[in-house]
């Protein structure tokens, strides 16, 4: 029960999927074209029961119940069948399709070459791994999307949440050692030399493919987004999906025409329009990311360590310069607080990157790291971490956990809106289980066998 509770089922499924589907390794004499399940138009391999069984041992699960895991996956084919046929949910399966080649290039950029890529992760060629990456994709936001549809009115009343601990505190889990911390991150700032660096490499790119080279080949060539293996080319795309620098530029281009350099969050691009045709629109582009270099790390570590002096000698409280220096969009409105993934704002310290448990060792509540430099999602930047307060490792208990615990009612009425769905949709869809699986005892009615009264 405590395992339904603490995250809802179907997102931890999706989790597995996405995460870890892509990498799966098929054996040699491993079946895997054997359909395990039918259920309306989707389809259950053997082999996607043995890659999630193969997985999740990985992980230390101690189940090997293989009916289990069939049923994992038959509840998520279940949702993507009825997410397709629901007009509310937007079909994205073009755009899924057309977005596989970037992801594809994102996985090659990570290897020195193809071949020792598709080899790491044991596909036999590109067109197995894509359709793989099309397959899982498509399958975790049609699902995903059927989820939330369910579960969107979903709510919890005080009443409930008292009501729930007092039902469940004996299953619920003990606390580790945690911690709450608030950030203000800051990405350093391109010199103007730089800058125009980066603006006259892509002036002369530009002339060249004027003078006759391919955008295409230029792209190949010197952008550094993962649409370079595609030409550049970004197919498919929404007006405001892109970055409001790149669409401005793109959408007041001819189709044809390509851009001077435009400067984004990512670096500098410049922009060939191919097509727009009502909310949609085409475009190739190349990116030159703005990679700050040493000395740009050092000013900005410079300037962010002359905040936290201004903080320390209370000239400004912590939430105040998060607002107005932080670039992290998801935390400065927030003073600045890092949300943990239970939708509380502790974390647990194991948990914590290696990075930044370097710079909290030793320090205690209220205390300030020091300005250091870290990454994420492949940019450099700089940071301040302070500890908002430190919890020792305990048992759950309302006063000291009310939004955790609200948090895992949530979860386990979503469940039920989920598993009710589920229940009243198996007896309006063909389902179809091979003979392997027909002395399995489900927890849904899935053999559609007669109830009893």
């Amino acid at each position: 029960m405590i395992n339904k509770i603490k995250t809802a089922f179907l997102m931890g499924v999706f989790a597995f999927l996405t995460s870890s589907h892509v990498h799966a390794q098929l054996q040699k004499g491993q079946l895997i074209d054997g359909i395990a399940a039918v259920i309306g138009n989707e389809i259950v391999l053997e082999s996607e029961v043995e890659e999630q069984m193969n997985y999740s041992k990985q992980q230390g699960a101690a189940t090997t119940d293989k009916c289990e895991f069939l049923e994992n996956l038959i509840n998520n084919k279940l949702l993507v069948y009825e997410a397709k046929r629901d007009t509310l949910i937007e079909n994205r399966s073009a755009v899924i399709k057309e977005r596989v080649n970037e992801k594809y290039a994102q996985f090659v950029s990570q290897f020195p070459d193809e071949k020792s890529m598709l080899a790491a992760y044991k596909f036999r060629n590109q067109y197995e791994m894509k359709n793989a990456i099309e397959k899982i994709d498509t399958d975790t936001y049609y699902g995903q999307e059927k989820f939330r549809r369910i579960t969107e009115k979903a709510d919890v009343t005080p009443n409930e949440v008292t009501d729930f601990y007092k039902l469940y505190q004996g299953q619920l889990p003990e606390i580790k050692d945690e911690v709450s911390l608030s950030q203000i991150t800051m990405y350093p700032a391109l010199t103007e030399a730089h800058k125009q660096e980066l603006i006259d490499k892509l002036k002369k790119i530009k002339a060249d493919i004027v003078g006759g080279q391919t955008f295409e080949s230029q792209a190949r060539i010197y952008s550094e987004d993962g649409s370079a293996a595609n030409g550049g080319l970004i197919k498919n795309i929404f007006k405001g999906q892109m970055v409001k620098p790149f669409e401005a530029a793109a959408l007041n281009l001819q189709e044809g025409e390509i851009s001077d350099p435009v400067e984004s969050e990512f670096g500098f691009h410049i922009i060939q329009l191919v097509k727009k045709s009502g909310k949609m629109y085409e475009a190739k582009h190349i990116l030159l990311k703005s990679t700050p270099t040493d000395g740009e790390m050092k000013t900005a570590r410079a300037k962010l360590d002359s905040i936290r002096g201004l903080i320390l000698d209370k000239k400004m409280t912590f939430k105040d310069a998060a607002f107005r220096f932080s670039d992290d969009k998801r935390t400065k409105f927030n003073a600045g607080v890092i949300p943990g993934t239970d939708g509380s704002n502790k974390i647990e310290r194991e948990s914590i990157p290696g990075s930044i448990t370097y710079e909290l060792a030793g320090l205690n509540k209220g205390d300030i790291t020091n300005a250091f430099d870290d990454e994420e999602n492949q940019r450099k930047l700089v940071k301040i971490v302070k500890v908002e307060d430190v919890i020792p490792a305990h048992k759950i208990t309302l006063e000291t956990d009310y939004d955790r615990i609200k948090q895992f009612a949530l979860n386990k009425k979503r469940n039920e809106m989920l598993e009710k769905f589920v229940t009243e949709s198996i007896p309006n869809t063909f389902i179809s289980l091979d003979k392997r699986y027909q002395t399995c005892n489900f927890k849904g009615n899935w053999k559609k066998e007669a109830i009893k009264k």
